[in-house]
């Protein structure tokens, strides 16, 4: 189900090397010693002088950041607060800043910290307390990490100039559909948008046409608007398992757009398989409540060159069994390599 195709033995070898593939991260031990330009609290590795190592060591606070520092790395220890004029010699040469599996909250970040960082390309923000959205002003924002906080909205109007941001992450926070209505006008170069894990009752509105990814698992989504995928012409993947769905909250052919590859509605209530494009490859419809195999459902007509180019097709928990599919299957389904109905 993964859309980026990494083999299993490169896998492997990052999980083995360090778990930190997050970070483009090498452990402390794997760069040698640390420099004189560097806070006492931390580590600026000879070898990798643009990057200051301060993960791992129970700080309650964000240490003084020299000059030279491009790179910051402050996740997990207990840092509560980020204090006026920490950040005041990279203002405009930091690019990385993570602060991931901390306990900081809004009222603790002072005025004169991330709001002055004008060249960060990287803000990791997630596994913290903060209720509200912190956005630095670097227009050269890429990507935005701030999973598992508890947002509960992300306003209009805070990603305006953010033409270079490509992936959002906002999943297991409290967001709803009208906290994020049109939040992600501003990035049109957005590739990546993440929301799984909230109290979403739709799909968020208003996200730019260059979307290849769109994650909503585990929301509260009971409909798919009419027209809503015929906005995202370059959509490529797309999930909305563990919601609410029904086949009376599925217009006609909402799903039969000819971008989509991915297509993931399995644990919801839908009793019957949506109509989809020849051009998906994998449709994962497990844990419904199907009752009926239509072959309509993925081939209008079959012949030489009409025919579904889905690969991977997952029924299983429904009701139904591969003694439902129609003769005629296996020529609409010439290259499902894997049908599973149990």
């Amino acid at each position: 189900m993964f859309p980026l195709q990494v083999t299993f033995l490169v896998l492997l070898a990052n999980l083995a090397l360090c778990q930190y593939y997050d970070y483009d991260y090498q452990p402390i031990s794997m760069l040698g010693p640390s420099g004189p330009n560097c806070n006492k609290e931390c580590d600026c590795p000879i070898s990798f002088p643009s990057a200051m190592y301060c993960d791992n060591r129970k700080l309650r606070f964000v240490p003084i950041v020299p000059s030279g520092i491009k790179y910051l790395y402050l996740q997990n220890n207990m840092i509560e607060e980020i204090k006026a004029g920490v950040f005041d010699n990279v203002t405009d040469t930091l690019r990385w800043l993570v602060l991931d599996n901390n306990q900081i909250t809004n009222a603790k970040i002072e005025k004169g910290t991330i709001d002055k960082l004008t060249a960060l390309d990287k803000l990791f923000f997630s596994f913290n307390d903060i209720t509200e959205a912190i956005i630095p002003p670097s227009k050269s924002l890429e990507e935005l990490k701030m999973m598992n906080n508890k947002l509960s909205k992300f306003p209009p109007g805070l990603l305006t100039d953010k033409e270079n941001l490509t992936s959002i992450s906002l999943q297991h926070n409290e967001l709803t559909s009208e906290g994020v209505a049109d939040a992600f006008k501003g990035p049109k170069k957005l590739l990546s948008l993440d929301l799984s894990h909230n109290k979403l009752k739709k799909l968020p509105a208003g996200v730019p046409s260059s979307l290849e990814i769109l994650y909503a698992d585990y929301n509260e989504i009971d409909k798919i608007g009419a027209g809503y995928l015929k906005k995202l012409p370059t959509l490529r993947y797309l999930r909305v398992s563990h919601n609410k769905l029904q086949d009376s909250g599925i217009p006609a052919g909402v799903f039969n757009v000819t971008s989509l590859l991915e297509l993931d509605l399995s644990f919801n209530k839908l009793q019957s398989i949506p109509e989809i494009n020849e051009q998906l490859e994998q449709l994962y419809l497990q844990a419904n409540e199907i009752n009926k195999f239509d072959l309509a459902s993925f081939c209008k007509f079959t012949g030489p060159l009409n025919y579904s180019r889905l690969k991977h097709l997952r029924l299983d928990a429904n009701n139904v069994t591969h003694s439902d599919m129609p003769p005629e299957s296996a020529n609409c389904l010439r290259q499902a390599s894997d049908i599973m109905f149990e």
